[in-house]
């Protein structure tokens, strides 16, 4: 039987907010893709920018707490329930995943790291506007991805340590302070200063997503201008890894809201916060802790998460139209 998601009548100003979040959805990647060429072209130039990366990092974190309001957390308390099957699946069928990709693709130890660092990263910024176009719950998807990254200087580290300690020597120590400090300080700086400066930040809330790419695309040019002379050998393995990890996320995040007898709109948003990653973490972790072949797999992630996700909303809307095209037949 065909899943029922509620489509309310679509106003004028709803197909203006969806023309601009497929605009977002779509050109994220485009940006993201000539971050990479940048990085191909001025290889050199690139690497020495190195240092860069967390700061860059520090940049899409703070946006990302320009965009928080504390009633985006009292969603734990009303709703704790999803909520809490979103972070554990977040932070337990990624990081396996990518360990079961590993493993099938006898990937080396450098590409090994990068991927289990992908998949122990908290949830990604982008995922909030891939729910809202999938009709997702947006404020479930947005609560999700601030407590997943809100846990990150802890989980995170700690299950790289545990999952990738056999490739690489982890300082998990170092990295959870690398995360506080690149991740957890700017997001709680930028809830302040919306806490205190609202109506600034209601202005320029339109531009910050697209501030937060343009830094990941600094990032991705970075990575790539590190790791230049083997993305040729690795790319396509690398490629395969990325894809594969990313749609698996989708499908068990799926199967996760539905076994877990949540609502089908619930259902989605899990896929969506599970399958996305914050990849800009990763690349920067990866730059500071690993070699730098172990950033690619999280510079692949900031372009393919991005497109798929566009093409998941793509998908679900086309599956909505027919499910109501068929009621409006029967009735």
């Amino acid at each position: 039987m065909a899943e029922k998601i509620d489509t309310p009548d679509i106003s004028k100003e709803d197909v203006a907010k969806d023309k601009a979040a497929f605009v977002a959805a779509l050109g994220f990647p485009i940006l993201v893709i000539i971050g990479g060429f940048i990085g191909l072209a001025g290889a050199e130039s690139m690497a020495s920018f190195s240092s860069w990366v967390s700061p860059l990092l520090g940049i899409v974190m703070f946006g990302m707490g320009l965009t928080l309001r504390p009633v985006d957390f009292v969603l734990v308390a009303r709703r704790p329930i999803p909520v809490l099957i979103g972070v554990v699946a977040q932070y337990l069928i990624m990081p396996l995943t990518a360990v079961l990709i590993v493993w099938l693709l006898h990937l080396p130890s450098a590409i090994a790291v990068g991927v289990v660092l992908v998949g122990c990263s908290p949830g990604g910024t982008s995922s909030n506007v891939v729910s809202y176009l999938c009709r997702g719950d947006v404020a479930l998807s947005v609560t999700i991805t601030s407590i997943s990254t809100l846990l990150s200087p802890i989980l995170t580290p700690m299950l790289t340590l545990w999952l990738a300690g056999s490739y690489l020597a982890v300082a998990a120590d170092a990295m959870a302070i690398s995360i506080v400090k690149a991740v957890l300080l700017p997001v709680l700086l930028g809830l302040v200063v919306r806490l205190i400066l609202p109506k600034l930040v209601e202005k320029i809330t339109v531009v910050l997503p697209w501030i937060s790419v343009l830094a990941i695309s600094m990032i991705v040019a970075i990575v790539v201008g590190n790791s230049k002379e083997k993305i040729l050998s690795a790319g396509l393995i690398v490629f395969i890894a990325v894809v594969a990890h990313n749609l698996i996320g989708y499908l068990l995040g799926y199967v996760a809201g539905r076994i877990t007898r949540q609502s089908p709109v619930v259902a989605r948003t899990l896929s969506v916060e599970v399958g996305m990653q914050n990849s800009g973490l990763a690349a920067s972790l990866a730059t500071q802790y690993f070699e730098p072949l172990s950033a690619l797999p999280a510079a692949v992630f900031s372009v393919w998460h991005n497109l798929s996700g566009a093409m998941l909303a793509a998908l679900w809307r086309w599956r909505d139209r027919r499910v109501q095209n068929k009621e409006s037949i029967v009735v």
